[in-house]
């Protein structure tokens, strides 16, 4: 069998094994929510279909809308202070909107793709090689990761009642304090390895594909994170109020406390963000329909940003294929 082949075979297995996942994840909510309909003596299409009656559908729109525009405006913001500082100083926001919104179009089919076209247009328009680009990137997921980790941190703490209250299907009072302190650990040494402190792995160190973790500054991570949390923050309280439109009673606390933690769920490569779905009735057991919200929520944010992707794709497609490239 060739390489090619070997690749081919490969790449269909983690296809099987991730929509396998996906499907047994939509299952176990599945049961669960079969079960609370059960106990009301309900089938599951009712039992949704009352759930879903009784919101204020216009007041969601109202909510889900503005806070769309702003992941959107916020985002691009902290992209564009990642690629300022570290690939192309003279680059300007306005520049980054519609090559970022356009990229939620592509984010629909695929990740990678939608990041793609961020590092083409960095390429053609500002001379810098697509690594460089990608590195930056690969920088800010990583700046993502541990925002989200930050805030769970300190949900777990002000709300650790909560935690313990949750944790009947599993000891997340145990598991979140654990998963805290590996990443505090691994944080200082990250930034001594890449600032040349270690004498060992220089050849990983030195690979180009990582070149804006030698460039970046302990403080520059944190100036990153600084940009990024009101995207998180205001997930929160969008969330908490829109759970409480679908009659979820919810303290914002545990909101703070876990959905960072089920938005790392959704970075798993899974279809649909089958991942996030299921731990949502997990970390809700008393209300196996948060499943089903958690689909409207990520349904209506990815179309609405796609939305926002079809508003700028004119001037992204002008950014990108006018003829003006950079001299590389």
């Amino acid at each position: 069998m060739s390489d090619e082949q070997q690749k081919k075979k490969s790449a269909w297995l983690v296809q099987l094994i991730s929509w396998a996942a996906a499907f047994g994840c939509f299952y176990l909510v599945y049961t669960r929510i079969e079960a609370a309909a059960l106990r009301e003596s309900q089938t599951v299409a009712g039992y949704l279909f009352d759930f879903f009656a009784g919101v204020d559908w216009l007041l969601w729109l109202s909510l889900m809308i503005p806070y769309s525009i702003f992941f959107f405006l916020v985002d691009a913001h902290a992209c564009w202070r990642v690629i300022r500082w570290f690939n192309a100083p003279d680059i300007r926001y306005g520049n980054v909107l519609p090559i970022r919104a356009s990229a939620f179009i592509l984010a629909m089919l695929n990740e990678q793709v939608g990041k793609g076209a961020m590092s083409l247009y960095l390429l053609r328009r500002h001379g810098v090689p697509g690594w460089e680009a990608v590195s930056s990137m690969i920088m800010l997921g990583m700046v993502e990761i541990y925002q989200l980790l930050i805030f769970s941190c300190i949900g777990v703490i002000l709300y650790y009642q909560l935690v313990v209250d949750a944790s009947t299907l599993l000891p997340l009072s145990t598991i979140l304090p654990v998963v805290f302190i590996i990443t505090a650990m691994y944080f200082p040494l990250h930034v001594l390895f890449f600032s040349g402190k270690f004498s060992v792995g220089e050849r990983l160190r030195n690979t180009k594909i990582l070149s804006t973790f030698r460039k970046a500054r302990a403080v520059d991570y944190l100036l990153v994170l600084l940009c990024k949390a009101p995207n998180l923050l205001m997930a929160v309280v969008v969330y908490t109020t829109a759970l409480g439109l679908f009659n979820v009673d919810v303290q914002f606390g545990q909101m703070l406390a876990f959905l960072p933690v089920i938005f790392l769920a959704a970075a798993l490569p899974l279809p649909f963000h089958a991942g996030a779905l299921l731990l949502w009735t997990v970390l809700f057991p008393d209300y196996p329909e948060v499943g089903a919200f958690s689909l409207v929520m990520h349904t209506f944010f990815v179309a609405f940003n796609a939305v926002i992707g079809l508003v700028f794709l004119p001037q992204a497609n002008k950014e990108l294929f006018s003829g003006k490239e950079a001299t590389a």
